[in-house]
């Protein structure tokens, strides 16, 4: 055997080691990928969520307000067995039964998750709605009231698995802004926690409205949250601070959240934008920041308003087009004329039953099959329509429709 033949059998035998070390290589990294995807799939539908109604019973009311008009209800499932995870920020829809209320037999509406996970239970927080402002004639919020008056501890009450797309997603690259005003403070506060959890050494930051120290929510959450992580930036805001709310003690900058403020306040750099408060503020605040430049993916939000009242205006005048919407299942077919906000208050209405929850498009409660003619909506909702569906809540007849309602 010459040098040359013995040369180019160890180069081949020093290539066969490399080839098969790579395959083994890449043979161990598989079950890794493999499970970080489903880790992924999971954020979607979480093991060990259930399908339909579950039962839960009370086992904890606590006010967070020294108003007493915010109160967290604890809930542990009646069967023992363990809860999924949920992705902070996300809400349960319950199903109340009020009869003999002069209310319909069900009642469905959804409540953030305001604390972080735990297999065991789920926290919400319920704020009680109260007639708006200057319209004393429309009602109370039916199914806060009710929470609030007759879900005591014991009481047993049926809720759907955690849902909704508002959640955090912690990103490496930029740092959290969470803005909440009111009791949009419930969804934050979870998210904040994740976030604290998450790394607990980074810098986070929350701007919190509210109108004075009678509705000031976790106060002592929040200043604990503040004094055991240095890297949190706690801002919080009263609208019409009372005579005994001192600022510097009670709360940090009197006013509305501002984009002027937050100028002020934010280190440079890219900042991702939690923001959870009534429709007003949510309104006020995306049109400034994507003006100031921040870019609309790094923009989180959740609006939300008195169920009571109709926020937005009908958006077709009764002037447009009349259109014909069937019910099928109800048997009857009516003129929309633009008279109303969306299908759901159409339906309403004309005491057509179609179950709903959020009334803003997320929570896919009121999702109806579509059995013929267009539905628009003004902006995307943010739950995932299924194909031959649409959300009556927040859609608005294009054409004629028939629905099966």
């Amino acid at each position: 055997m010459t040098a040359f033949q013995l040369f180019g059998y160890i180069a081949a035998a020093l290539a066969l080691q490399i080839l098969l070390a790579g395959a083994i290589a890449v043979l161990r990294r598989r079950p890794k990928i493999r499970q970080l995807l489903t880790d992924t799939a999971s954020q979607k539908t979480p093991q060990g969520a259930w399908v339909g109604w579950r039962d839960f019973r009370v086992v904890a009311r606590t006010y967070e307000d020294p108003a007493e008009t915010q109160c967290s209800f604890t809930l542990a499932p009646v069967d023992g067995a363990p809860l999924p995870p949920f992705i902070p920020g996300q809400f349960l829809t319950v199903r109340l039964a009020m009869d003999g209320q002069g209310e319909p037999a069900r009642v469905v509406r959804c409540y953030s998750i305001s604390d972080t996970p735990d297999p065991g239970r789920y926290r919400i927080t319920v704020k009680r709605a109260i007639a708006p402002p200057g319209k004393p004639d429309l009602p109370a919020g039916v199914a806060s009231s009710w929470l609030h008056d007759h879900a005591q501890v014991g009481t047993i009450l049926q809720f759907r698995a955690p849902s909704g797309q508002f959640v955090f997603s912690p990103d490496a690259n930029a740092s959290p802004v969470f803005i909440a005003g009111g009791i949009g403070i419930t969804p934050i506060l979870s998210m904040l926690k994740a976030a604290l959890a998450d790394q607990p050494g980074r810098a986070a930051h929350l701007y919190y409205g509210v109108r004075g120290g009678q509705d000031h929510a976790f106060k002592a959450v929040l200043s604990e949250l503040a004094q055991t992580h240095p890297g949190l930036d706690l801002h919080v805001f009263y609208a019409e601070p009372a005579t005994g709310d001192v600022q510097g003690r009670d709360y940090d900058h009197a006013g509305f959240i501002s984009l002027d403020m937050l100028k002020q306040t934010l280190p440079h750099g890219r900042h991702a934008f939690y923001i959870c408060g009534p429709d007003q503020m949510t309104k006020a605040l995306i049109p400034a920041l994507l003006a100031w430049g921040v870019q609309e993916g790094d923009i989180h939000r959740e609006a939300f308003g008195p169920q009571s009242a109709a926020l937005k205006p009908p958006a077709v005048t009764a002037s447009g087009p009349v259109l014909t919407v069937g019910f099928r299942r109800s048997g009857r077919t009516l003129e929309w004329a633009g008279q109303d906000a969306n299908l759901l208050d159409f339906a309403e209405r004309q005491s057509i039953p179609v179950d709903s929850g959020c009334r803003s498009g997320s929570c896919g409660t009121c999702e109806t099959r579509l059995i013929s003619g267009r539905v628009r909506y003004e902006t995307k909702p943010d739950h995932d329509i299924a194909p031959g569906h649409c959300l009556v809540c927040v859609g608005i007849p294009e054409t004629a429709l028939e629905l099966d309602a």
